[in-house]
């Protein structure tokens, strides 16, 4: 399976019915018929004032033609199979369907299939007693010698002007007019990496990038080589004749394979170049007259004149219409970073100092051996990590910056070297750490209750808990010794067991270890808790010497 299709037989139909489900149309209940339709519209109520407009053709240029239905656009669209026109009897059964009084305007993209069978129903219709008239879309400039131009997204841009005209009341000489008027002044020109792929075939496989591609998977005019997407849009405002004034309408289609941030980034490339004050509206970047799942995108400029600016700028009911968007130069601002607090301005003391620095060198010296466990259940790097967070603080002792005699101030200075030094996310946990703990050090100067509270905020922001196989599994049990009156000792011994226990889990809750297998896991104690144990190890030590 390489498309989320069901059979291929079945794919417009159930298009169609996926689109009938959330937008206001009701579609026709025979297969050989495939008619979409405005589902407030009667021909013998809004029909006998208003001209109907319709459109239509192949499938698989979603979301043309059907999306683009509703009060404002498209009256009705008849649907063929993909790449393929719809029938005569489907055309004029539409036609019936909407027709009423006012008449109606058959839109028509210029293919030889579409222009044949369009044109008969539009005849046979007229028998018949409808008031009909046509339009013929030639927007394509690919081939400038071609006796016929193809129909392509500039379309879109014919029928929004059509259902503004028809929606505000004017009759079908003048509705006809302006759809004509347009259709004579759009022009487009697309770029593909690869052609689409039908229904139920294989994937296609990449190929040369090609200029002009038709929407029916015909080949480009010639092969090209952009090197960017700078120089593809080069290549296709070339193609249309580098136009150097405005004001222009820029239609910036999708042809269905590329990613929104192609599109974005076609975007300002198609606005630098033509530059943002020719182009006064914009229409996209997104899907409108696609090819399946072809990687490509369309360019159609016209001209920009109050009365079109009014009508593409009407709102209009059909689902798949972009809001147009004015251009406008960038704006920006200057950002707020935030400064460096100046370290070490607080009081110094310098048993604390000679304690933080007989740490630190702790978590130095065991580099190697963290990053030999965290080799078996990570990326080997947390022993390095720890190391440049230990290295950060030992040189802001000897250069005097850190306020070991003042509690909050210090804990705040050491969240902030955390942060800068180390890498990764252990260095933002412990910041959070230290500086939720300075705090609560505001309030009062009782470390265990400010270590808890900065723990309750690392695991808030971590998402980890006890028992995940994290560095809280040995400092959750060690801090809440401490708060509970134990000795430092006593707070060890809990990170120590604390620690070895991880050794035993072989699944951890979060972390780079929650991706290792749970037999890569069994006996290996994690680093993170490992370099904890270590910590209250060393700082008990110190505290049976002092």
């Amino acid at each position: 399976m390489h498309r989320f299709y069901n059979h291929p037989d079945n794919l417009v139909s159930e298009l169609l019915e996926g689109l009938a489900m959330s937008a206001a149309i009701t579609l026709s209940d025979h297969r050989d018929a495939r008619i979409a339709m405005r589902s407030d519209w009667h021909p013998e109520r809004e029909g006998r004032q208003q001209v109907a407009v319709i459109s239509g053709g192949g499938s698989g240029h979603e979301p043309a033609h059907a999306g683009f239905i509703g009060q404002g656009m498209l009256t009705a669209a008849v649907a063929g199979d993909v790449f393929a026109s719809p029938g005569v009897e489907a055309i004029l059964a539409g036609i019936r369907a909407c027709c009423g009084e006012a008449g109606c305007l058959l839109i028509i993209k210029n293919y030889t299939g579409d222009r044949l069978n369009f044109g008969l129903a539009a005849e046979r219709a007229r028998e018949e007693g409808f008031q009909v008239a046509t339009v013929i879309v030639a927007d394509d400039v690919a081939l400038p010698e071609a006796p016929q131009p193809r129909g392509l997204a500039g379309t879109l841009l014919v029928h929004k002007i059509a259902g503004y005209r028809a929606d505000r009341g004017d009759d079908l000489e003048a509705v006809h007019k302006a759809a004509s008027d347009m259709a004579a002044r759009v022009r487009s020109m697309g770029m593909a990496l690869s052609s689409a792929t039908l229904p139920g075939q294989e994937a296609s496989a990449r190929r040369t990038p090609e200029l002009g591609l038709g929407i029916h998977n015909e080949p480009g005019v010639r092969q090209v080589t952009p090197d960017s997407a700078d120089e593809a849009v080069t290549q296709v405002l070339e193609a249309l004749g580098r136009p150097d004034h405005g004001p222009w309408v820029l239609l910036l289609n999708n042809l269905g394979g590329c990613a929104p941030q192609e599109m974005q980034i076609l975007k300002r490339a198609c606005l630098e170049q033509l530059g943002r004050d020719n182009v006064v509206l914009m229409v996209g970047p997104t899907a409108l007259m696609t090819s399946l799942d072809m990687h490509g995108f369309s360019i159609t400029l016209t001209s920009a004149d109050e009365a079109t600016l009014e009508a593409l700028n009407a709102p209009t009911q059909a689902p798949a219409w972009p809001t147009p968007q004015t251009v406008h130069a960038i704006e920006t601002f200057s950002p707020r970073f935030s400064q460096r607090p100046p370290l070490g301005e607080g009081r110094h003391n310098d048993d604390r100092s000679q304690l933080i620095a007989r740490l630190a060198t702790t978590l130095r010296d065991s580099e190697q051996a963290l990053d030999e466990l965290d080799a078996r259940v990570g990326d080997g790097d947390a022993g390095a990590t720890f190391a440049a967070g230990a290295r950060a603080v030992l040189k802001a002792l000897d250069d005097k910056r850190l306020s070991t005699g003042e509690d909050a101030r210090l804990a705040s200075e050491l969240g902030h070297l955390f942060a800068t030094a180390m890498g990764g996310s252990s260095g933002v946990l412990l910041s959070i750490l230290m500086t939720s703990a300075a705090q609560r050090l505001e309030e009062s100067a009782d470390w265990p209750t400010a270590l808890q509270a900065g723990i309750e905020r690392m695991q808030h922001y971590g998402g980890a808990q006890q028992g995940d196989r994290t560095m809280l599994d040995a400092l959750i049990p060690a801090v809440k010794a401490l708060v509970d009156g134990q000795s430092l000792e006593a707070a060890a011994d809990a990170a120590r067991s604390g620690a070895d226990d991880t050794a035993s889990m072989r699944k951890a809750g979060a972390g780079r270890s929650s991706l290792v297998p749970e037999q890569a896991l069994d006996g290996v104690v994690d680093p993170g808790a490992e370099a904890v144990a270590r910590l209250f190890e060393a700082l008990a030590d110190q505290g049976r010497h002092a």
